[in-house]
């Protein structure tokens, strides 16, 4: 059949029962085919061309035990995932890498193993279940997501959480708009709670960074007028997101990274600010910055920590905050995406102001998925400039 599409008709032809080895998804299509010939009428399902079924295994990079970067091994016999009704198989053109990432290889944050580690891709729809058709879903959509398992050719997708991608958004940057993208959008729209308004000032750190240059972006998009910290290797990248204000660090020796004893990040803040402090923080650096990010708020300002880059933040006693009525807050991107209604509205502002050219978007690094270790190694050397990608069909 044409466009990869099979459409069931009741009463629905029989299914083969005599073909070789089936793969998981194929054992759904055909419970999904019998249940249709229940029923009257027509109903989609769709599957690949000539009802050809993906393949049994895929290529993937599989943790079986936490670790280092080596942790990561490509295996290419890894079972194509099974399709529960309303999900989607997605073909993977590109998964991204993030630090969340890090933090589920090491350990800190649990997951079952073993496992395809990454949370975010987009690639095409190469298999449609019966309740992810009736959303509007079709096999050959251009699709990005975030949802586990994405370090792989085929991943396993509520069709919930699938984000249909612009004609005009090519797909390796749409894979770079899903978690870094919809994390700036949530920090710099929703995390705040209101606690700073248009035309105050935001102090954002490490924008020269792959999430914090689309926080920047979409602050002054918003709004707000910002500061942003930054390293001097990565001066022009954080110049070229339009802060206000940058406050430039030397590197800490041997990495790339900023380091925050070389300058006295609150007094700048309390001079650029006239004495006032800031109305709002966004920290992903974590252990190095707390307590600077803290010292540059304002009365009745907010600090969010949303990562863990030179370590997690310790316990804070609350009564460093009685000082000017402080606020902080740890949010994740899953909650402020609760509802597929505000999935869509914050995935639309994103692609909005990419196609519209309000935001700039920065391809650092593409690595093969057999590579999966070096891209760990990669990020986590401070070294990046942009969103770094796995390419699921290289390996």
């Amino acid at each position: 059949l044409d466009d990869r599409v099979l459409q069931v008709l009741a009463p629905a032809p029989p299914v083969n029962s005599a073909s070789p080895s089936p793969s998981p998804s194929t054992m759904f299509a055909r419970s999904a085919l019998a249940r249709a010939s229940s029923t009257a009428g027509a109903r989609l399902y769709s599957t690949s061309r000539a009802a050809r079924a993906p393949p049994a295994t895929m290529a993937a990079s599989v943790l079986r035990e936490v670790g280092g970067p080596e942790a990561m091994k490509l295996e290419t016999d890894y079972p194509v995932p099974e399709l529960s009704d309303g999900q989607v198989l997605v073909k993977n053109q590109y998964a991204g890498l993030n630090f969340i990432d890090t933090y589920h290889r090491s350990g800190l944050y649990a997951r079952e193993l073993p496992c395809a580690l990454g949370q975010e891709g987009a690639g095409v729809i190469d298999v449609v279940t019966p309740k992810a058709a009736e959303m509007g879903l079709k096999v050959g959509d251009r699709v990005a997501y975030n949802s586990f398992f994405s370090y792989a050719e085929y991943t396993a997708v509520p069709a919930a959480k699938i984000l249909p991608v612009p004609d005009g958004v090519p797909l390796d940057i749409a894979t770079a708009l899903v978690v870094q993208g919809m994390t700036a959008h949530y920090l710099t729209s929703s995390a705040h709670a209101g606690l700073i308004q248009p035309g105050e000032w935001l102090l954002l750190h490490g924008v020269g960074g792959g999430t914090c240059q689309w926080a920047a972006q979409m602050a002054k998009i918003q709004g707000y007028k910002v500061i942003g910290t930054v390293s001097k290797g990565k001066q022009a990248i954080a110049e070229a997101t339009g802060c206000d204000e940058l406050i430039v660090l030397d590197e800490m020796e041997g990495t790339s990274y900023e380091d925050y004893t070389s300058v006295d990040v609150a007094a700048k803040v309390m001079e650029i600010t006239d004495g006032k402090g800031v109305k709002c923080v966004i920290d992903g650096i974590g252990a190095n910055t707390w307590e600077l990010s803290l010292a540059s708020l304002g009365l009745r300002g907010i600090c969010i920590f949303f990562g863990n880059a030179s370590g997690p933040v310790p316990p804070v006693n609350p009564l460093k905050l009685i000082g000017k009525s402080n606020f902080i807050c740890r949010p994740k991107l899953l909650d402020y995406t609760a509802s597929r209604e505000e999935l869509l509205w914050r995935s639309s502002e994103v692609f909005g102001w990419y196609d519209e050219g309000k935001l700039k978007c920065s391809i650092d690094r593409s690595f093969p998925l057999s590579e999966t270790p070096e891209g760990h190694e990669y990020l986590q050397s401070g070294a990046s400039t942009g969103k770094v990608l796995y390419d699921c069909a290289k390996f």
